[in-house]
């Protein structure tokens, strides 16, 4: 009843200012589903043959616009202040902020950054509670649908943004003007339209041009609040969110810009140490991560996350994934990253799981068929997939041995490009950040999990992409991962589709095409 009174006055705030609170993005059904750098306009694509970050090309056609400066971008490295725009609501916004920041601090020796929450510190009702508001909505997934669906249009938006500049415009005016900014970022759908019109009355008031730029961390889907007709720059990270912003926004191409998503600095470093895990290479550089990490080198690793706060069906999930690998004879290594979850973290290392095996058995279920039947009723499953699935089914009856499969819970960790290096198979729910980061390191996802809205397209483009499956059901997840470790051509062909998808130097690169811009205006602005 508590919850349900929470939910109806959030939905009070859709008449007619909620719209601030619609922070997450949708995928835009017209887009086709094809994903990662695809598209013309400007892009900046990856051109790595020679192995090294410094390979890296840029490509625009945007030589005409007054506010883009790619023709005479700027090769000089000087100190820059950079004032994210951004709130904790989930992790990748900041997550994102935070590997950008790290470049430009490498690229541009001497910077200094601030991330600022506009909405927190200076938003009247309902702008200020919108952290807390997303954390309850986002514990109740059906409430985050409909709230997430009705906020998600332009006559919402419009309310939203002229409310918003009118009761918040003056004191987030103040706020961007007190840094002193040589260039505002914002990683946030909700920081887009009052801080970009704020940050050009700054520029007029000063007579110096501050740049504006929008870097999209969403993945497959976005909200329409992500998209600006006339930033400096958009970043988006995949071919449906540039479609997206040039039917919702007529953002012309020269503003937009293709990427991966930004990710952490480490990815990249491990990328070029790991090459392609398939090469005998690889899998040497594999098994001696695994060996530094205490994990068995001989056999392979399934990695299960359910975000940074170890939340979800984690516990049921690494129960059907242990009894699963054990019956086809699956020798593994299972290792959960439990998050602040110690609860979970201690109830895996005391877990009885024997007693799991016997209550796997009383469970089982009743159609011997319903995996490969529940595969090809999903018709976005690769044809390799379903033939390694069946192929699979087929010899299960067949004698074997039981695997040996180990369980490791993990608490909070802070090294998790060694991990997913580490790693065979990726379970996780569908976080853009985290699809993004095992692509980058070609690690085939099991997906078992999104949050309906943003999260939504995030399944689409693993899907498409090849690299992975989806499925929400525990025991169905542990006989499918054991089917794909037993496969070793499947495995292949997963890891390289993720290759192929992932960019590790997004950030590198955004961060060179915003910075050179930055540094080519503050180079007019003081003439």
């Amino acid at each position: 009843m508590r919850s349900m009174m929470k939910f109806c006055q959030l939905l009070l705030l859709l008449i007619p200012t909620s719209a601030s609170f619609s922070l997450a993005s949708n995928q835009c059904k017209s887009c086709n589903p094809s994903v990662f750098l695809t598209r013309g306009g400007s892009q900046l694509t990856k051109d790595r043959s020679s192995g090294t970050k410094d390979s890296t090309k840029l490509h625009a056609s945007d030589t005409a616009s007054t506010v883009s400066l790619y023709e005479h971008a700027s090769t000089e490295s000087r100190p820059l202040r950079v004032l994210f725009l951004s709130a904790d609501t989930g992790g990748g916004h900041r997550a994102s902020a935070e590997s950008l920041a790290k470049q430009f601090l490498l690229q541009f020796p001497g910077s200094t950054y601030e991330l600022a929450d506009l909405w927190t510190d200076h938003g009247v009702l309902p702008y200020r509670t919108l952290v807390n508001s997303y954390k309850h909505l986002s514990a109740h997934p059906k409430q985050w649908r409909l709230f997430y669906w009705l906020s998600n249009n332009k006559l919402n938006e419009l309310w939203t943004n002229t409310h918003s500049t009118i009761f918040c415009g003056k004191a987030i005016r103040e706020r961007i003007k007190s840094f002193e900014p040589d260039v505002v970022v914002s990683v946030h759908p909700t920081m887009n339209f009052c801080p970009l019109r704020q940050t050009r009355k700054i520029s007029k008031e000063l007579g110096k041009h501050i740049p504006f730029f929008t870097v999209v961390t969403d993945l497959g889907s976005a909200h329409i609040t992500w998209f600006e007709k006339n930033p400096d720059k958009l970043y988006v990270a995949s071919d449906r969110l540039y479609k997206c912003a040039r039917r919702w926004k007529g953002t012309p191409e020269e503003n937009l810009v293709l990427t991966g998503l930004p990710i952490r600095h480490g990815f990249a470093v491990e990328a070029e140490k790991l090459g392609d895990r398939t090469t005998e290479a690889g899998k040497a550089y594999q098994k001696k991560m695994k060996k530094s990490l205490g994990i068995e080198s001989s056999k392979p690793m399934v990695l299960v996350m359910g975000g940074g706060e170890g939340v979800g069906s984690l516990s049921e999930i690494v129960d059907k994934l242990y009894a699963k690998l054990t019956k086809q004879g699956v020798d593994a290594t299972i290792c959960v990253v439990c998050g602040r979850n110690e609860k979970l973290k201690d109830s895996l290392e005391t877990r009885d799981w024997e007693g799991v095996m016997k209550d796997d058995e009383t469970k089982k279920g009743k159609k011997k068929r319903r995996l490969l039947n529940f595969l090809k009723r999903k018709k976005k499953t690769s044809r390799q997939m379903e033939q390694s699935m069946k192929r699979a089914e087929e010899a299960a009856d067949e004698p074997h041995a039981n695997g040996n499969v180990d369980v490791v819970g993990l608490g909070f960790i802070t090294n998790m490009p060694e991990y997913m290096v580490a790693a065979d198979v990726l379970v996780t729910k569908a976080g853009p950040g985290t699809i993004a980061e095992a692509a980058s390191v070609g690690l085939p996802c099991m997906l078992t999990s999104f949050l309906p809205g943003q999260e939504a397209g995030n399944v689409d483009v693993v899907l498409e992409s090849g690299f992975g499956d989806y499925c929400e059901d525990p025991p169905q997840i542990g006989t499918e991962v054991g089917y794909w470790l037993q496969d070793k051509d499947l495995m292949q062909t997963m890891s390289r589709a993720a290759t192929q998808a992932g960019n590790p130097y997004a950030a590198d690169d955004i961060v060179r095409s915003i910075g050179s811009q930055t540094v080519s205006w503050m180079n007019l602005n003081e003439k």
